[in-house]
Parts: structure tokens; sequence; C-alpha cells
């Protein structure tokens, strides 16, 4: 293995050379973002009297030894295609600008350099960049034609070069090529036969893997300090901030999640997982004294609350930890943000244990509610981002509770009656495991002495009508009530029990259950001390009526573990959020705003919503608008002219903009289901 630091421009400037992408190679696939980035660096180190350079990383190659002067010498890359790739687009786009304004001898001079090689006659080796099959044509197909727009199918290729082309002007023309001239980077070259390229190349990449969001955010804060300050940095906020936000039961760091938490609650906006290190760096752009010292400070201080929420066993007081495990076996990650606000108001003393104890049940209570009735998941992340802003200090524990409550359409507090008709029926007996322990867990131990964990390997659910009867249940029962039993009730949970004897109770009939005692061992109800149990003790049947009357002792347990808040709950706005599904026709009418993939974006205008809809699913997936049936339904041109409105989607594809209000909606939902994002667009007229 040989590594040399050297400029990119010698590099692609070698005479009979080509650089071959192998088929193992994942698809180019830079974003016009990313290249945007890489541009604004050509132009920023192009535009320097210093001649300072711009370092991009290293380029890994495989070579076979000794060439004869006859033969194309092949350089196999295995690291650094998507750079490689790029900046040949770039030179491609300065050599078709030289070839618009007729400058012949600077198209040639660039053409012959960077993109063919001259003295080759093989057309296979002519290009210095031999790409992979879909990649190759769309590039051919540029280096050959005028019109990259008109290429027939979507390619990052064609975009990313478009989107250079129309960059490079008179004005810039000169900077571009002074700037690539000054990139840097470590050519690291190895021999068939003698070196381990995939030993090497995971060693580079940290085993094949990305650095993590933590990662990059680390290196951020640390790598421009002097190594003693690095040490102190490190041992004092870093360090402790990693050992915090460790997940010891899963032995995972949470890092990024606490990150993207705090940022969450300082920008009031939360950052896409992928993202939370440049919107850290776009938040904490000056790294002065006081980010070291207030910043960093405060982080490690939610840190530590962060520590108990992900490892309830670290918290000291055990009423606190019980509520802290559940709100972490339910998953409401959502609602880290909030609690830990919360959670800091009580460290010092803000609130007390009661109170702190009442939130965290009344975040289960909130949540679990919303499950029962089956609401959107989705939207609880714009409900916890700014919950704790609207918390009045002197009324601290009902202003929350009033917030929750005022929340309508799916951001609502499902009330009794909801809960009541929805328990009724749902089958919870094929909900989650951990959902399904969650409810009869607390449903068996609400005002018990002794805790009873229903996790326990000899207690399990048992169907009191079961799911495979015994012949004599058709005795006993009509035929109306049978079915009632079997196909409405069978899995609800005025029908669902806990036993230590599921086996053996089986199928019998229910006063088999209720009074079995084979060897003495109290298997039937009337022998268990579980409360979920103590109605059956009393009857001497199970039918429909019997299930009902066991369901309003069920359901008037769930209001007192569960319950709705006792406040005043008129309230002036009585204007819904809705999803786009729900919504009402749009005609005549104007947006308050419209929340997408949990991003808040005031506006009147349907307009507004649509387009940006339909293009952010497009730059996440441009595939499917030219794959799927919205091709026919939705389409695309390159021909922005053939439009009487033309909406641009990228640089090459464009939509008709000129539709009315009710077009731009049913357009929006089938999007939104081809795309499988029915429950992310919400909106609220004014």
């Amino acid at each position: 293995m040989v590594a040399n630091q050297l400029t990119l421009e010698s590099f692609l400037s070698q005479n009979k050379t080509q650089f071959i992408i192998p088929v193992y190679q994942r698809n180019y696939d830079w974003t016009e973002q990313q290249c945007s980035q890489l541009f604004k660096d050509i132009m920023e180190v192009g535009s320097k009297q210093d001649h300072d350079t711009h370092f991009i990383g290293s380029i890994v190659f495989i070579h076979d030894g000794v060439y004869t002067s006859n033969e194309v010498k092949p350089l196999v890359i295995i690291d650094g295609q998507q750079r490689l790739t790029t900046i040949s687009l770039l030179y491609l786009a300065l050599f078709k600008y030289a070839v618009g304004i007729k400058n012949e001898a600077k198209a040639s001079e660039i053409n012959e350099t960077y993109i063919i090689n001259k003295f080759v006659s093989l057309d296979d080796s002519k290009l210095k960049l031999k790409q992979t099959d879909n990649n190759s044509k769309a590039f051919k197909y540029i280096l050959t034609n005028n019109k990259a727009e008109e290429y027939g199918e979507f390619s990052r290729v064609i975009e990313n070069y478009v989107s250079f082309h129309k960059k490079i002007n008179e004005d810039n023309f000169d900077t571009v090529q002074t700037g690539l001239s000054r990139l840097l980077f470590v050519e690291i070259s190895l021999e068939r036969g003698k070196d381990d390229p995939q030993r090497i190349f995971e060693s580079l990449n940290s085993t094949g893997l990305e650095l993590s969001q933590a990662d990059l955010i680390r290196n951020y804060i640390l790598m421009g300090l002097e190594p003693k300050k690095q040490i102190e940095i490190f041992n004092n906020y870093w360090h402790i901030i990693e050992k915090n936000a460790q997940d010891e039961q899963k032995n995972e760091s949470k890092v990024s999640d606490l990150i993207r938490d705090y940022l969450t609650l300082k920008n009031k906006k939360i950052p896409v997982k992928s993202q939370v290190y440049e919107e850290f760096k776009e938040k904490f752009q000056s790294r002065d004294e006081s980010f070291y010292s207030d910043v960093l400070e405060e982080i490690k201080n939610y840190s530590k609350h962060y520590n108990k929420l992900i490892n309830p066993e670290k918290e000291g007081d055990k009423d606190i930890e019980r509520q802290l495990n559940y709100v972490k076996r339910l998953e409401i990650n959502v609602s880290y943000p909030f609690l830990l606000s919360v959670y800091d108001d009580y460290a010092n003393g803000v609130i007390d244990k009661a109170t702190f104890v009442h939130v965290l049940k009344l975040v289960q209570s909130f949540t679990w509610r919303r499950f029962v009735l089956g609401l959107p998941t989705n939207a609880l992340n714009k409900i916890f981002m700014t919950l704790y802003g609207e918390i009045e200090p002197s009324d601290y524990l009902t202003s929350i509770e009033r917030s929750l409550v005022k929340k309508t359409g799916i951001q609502r507090f499902p009330n009794n009656q909801e809960i009541k008709s929805a328990l009724k029926e749902k089958d919870v007996y094929n909900i989650q495991s951990k959902n399904k322990v969650y409810l009869l867990e607390l449903l068996e131990n609400h005002n018990n002495r002794e805790y009873v964990m229903t996790e326990h390997p000899d207690i399990s659910i048992e169907h009191i009508f079961p799911r495979n009867p015994d012949p004599k249940w058709g005795e006993q029962l009509d035929d109306h009530e049978y079915k009632m039993l079997k196909e409405k009730y069978l899995h609800t949970i005025a029908n669902l029990t806990l036993s230590g004897n599921n086996g053996s109770l089986g199928n019998r009939p229910f006063m088999d259950k209720k009074t079995m005692n084979v060897d003495g061992k109290e298997q039937g109800y009337e022998f268990s001390r579980l409360w979920l149990n103590s109605y059956l003790k009393k009857i001497d049947e199970w039918n429909i009526m019997e299930l009902n009357r066991r369901f309003d002792l069920v359901v008037k347990r769930f209001f007192e573990i569960w319950p709705y808040p006792a406040i005043d709950t008129i309230f002036e706005d009585t204007t819904e959020e809705v999803n786009i599904f729900e919504a009402e026709d749009p005609k005549n009418k104007s947006l308050e705003y419209f929340i997408f993939k949990d991003e808040r974006i005031i506006t009147q205008e349907v307009s507004k919503m649509f387009y940006h809809v339909i293009k952010t699913l497009f730059d996440e997936n441009p595939q499917l608008f030219l794959t799927s049936d919205l091709k026919e339904y939705l389409p695309l041109t390159t021909d922005e002219k053939s439009l009487r409105t033309p909406f641009p989607l990228s640089n090459t594809y464009f939509i008709e903009s000129n539709l009315d209000n009710n077009s731009k909606f049913r357009r929006l939902k089938r999007v939104l289901n081809v795309f499988e994002c029915e429950d992310d667009l919400v909106l609220k007229y004014r």
C-alpha cells in the first residue's frame, strides 16, 4: 500500500489511465445539496489570493503493478467514487460551457485532460471515468447531446450535471477551474495480490459504517482545540454526556437521540435523525468560551435526566422509577424533550415529587388513551415539542392538563365516552406484547398492597370464553350469545383475565374453570387473589350480560388509572387540526397552517402546501413518480414550455401547477397513498 497527498487535478490528468467503478459499488447517489456544498467549497478556495487548498478526503484504488506503454492503466476505485464522479460531472459542465461560448481551445483542454483519453483508440477505454452501466449511459448522453434535460429517465448523473451547468457563468468560469486545481486528497494505492483491499477499506471507514451523528458532533466540538484543551473538554463534558446517554439494558449509545431532543427544545423544531449534526452545527456556529462553558454544561445537565429516562433503575425514588419504567416500556420517546425540562424543574425544586409523578402519569394517560382510540402517533411529536412552553409556573400541573385538553382533531385527548366505546370492542389480545402486559399489569395492580408482576413466567393471559370452546359451551349459551362471544368479544378486555393455571383451565365450561381444584392445587378463579378474577368468583355463568357487567367494572378502573383531566374544557377555538383525508372541501377556504412530516408551515395558500409536499416527496424518491401510477395521474415533463404554469421539481422535471384547490387535494391524496405516508399531512383551516 502506498499513500500520497496530491492534487485531484494531477490525478485526473494522467494520460492513458482509466478510473473504473466496479459493479459491486453502490450507485452514484450524491444529492443536489451535496453537490451544491462542494461547488460552494470550490468557489471559496478558488477565489482566495493566497493559493489556499481544500482537502476532500481519500481515494482508494487497486492497480495491477507494471504496465507497458501501449495499454491503458486501469485503476479500480474501491473508495471515493461519489467524489470522483461528482468532480467529473463538474469538469463535463465546464467543457460544455466552453463549447457553448465557442472557446474551442479551452473546451479541448478540459475534454482531453480530464474527460477522455485522447490517444486511446478503443471506445471502451476512451472515457477516463468508467462507471456502472446506468451512470455511464447518462454520462455519455450528456457528452454527445446538448440538452441533458431531455434524457428519458431519472438519473442523479443528469440531475447533478444540470445543477452544475446552471451554476457556471462568465463571472465564475475561471474561479471554478482555479478551485478545482486546489483540491487535495490522499491517494491510497493498493497492489492486487499484495494488499488486502477489503481490510483496508473497513479500517478507513470504521468497519464500513458511516460516522454516526454523535461522532460528527463530537469531532465538531473537539477537533479545532489544542490537544490539552481537547482532553479537558472531553473529560469534563463529552465523556460524561456519552456515559449518561448509554442505554445500559441494550448496551446502546443514545447520544444522537439526546442531542436531537436538546435541539428540539431549543429550536422548537424536530431535526431529521440523519440531520442532527447539521442542525447542531447550524445552531452553534460559534464555538467560543461560552459555548463550552454554557452549552455543553447545559447538555451535560440534561444528560443526567436523560440517563434516568432511558435507565429508570438509576432513579433513587421508587415511585418515580416505576412511572419512568412505564414511559420507557411504552416507548413514549417523543415525550422526552418535554420530560427533560420537567425533570430539570423537579431536580431544581421548582416542582415537588407529587407534581412530577402526576406529570409522568398524565403523559401515560394522554398517550395510552390515544392508543386505545387508534389515533396517529406522529401527532405526538408536535404536541410534546411545544408543551413545556405552555406551562404557567404559578399553575404548573393544571396548565399542562389544560393545554392537552385543548387539543382537537387527531391531536386530541380522548374523553371517557370515546374510550368506553372503543375499549368495548377493541382486540387487546393481539396488540403488541409490551402494550398488552402494560394494560393488564396496571389494571391488576391499581391500589394493590402487594405488586403482582404480570410478566412472571407462571402467569399467563386467560380467555374466559375460550378460543376453542368445549362443546358444553354451546349447550349453555344460545346461538346468538355464542356467536357474539366467539366473533365480537373473544379478544376484548372484558373476556380476558390473568391466571397461573392457563394450561389447566383450558377450554372447559365456566363453572369448571371457576371451581377447579385438581389435587388440591386450587386452579379455579374462586381461589385466585388477583383483582382481575374478583368478579368471576361471584358469578356462576358467563354470558353477554356478565361480560357487560365485568366490562363496566374494568372501564371504571381504567378511568381511575388513566384519568381524563378534571378541568374546565370550554375553549374559544373550535377549528380543528385535521388529516387531509378527513378535511372538508378546500373550495373557498384558506389555510391557517399545515404540518408535513413534523414540520409546521404557516400559510393561507393550498398551493404552497401542494408544492411543498410534492417537492419533498420527489426529493425523497423521484423514481416513484416515474414508475408508479403517478406517472399517469401526476405527469412529469422535461419540457417546461409545454405547461401553462410549470412548477420545477428539480433542474430537469416540471409539473403543471395551474390547478384548482380540489384538484390539488386529489393529487396530494394519491401521492400520499403511493408513498404510504397518509398520516403525515395535517392541516388547519382559518
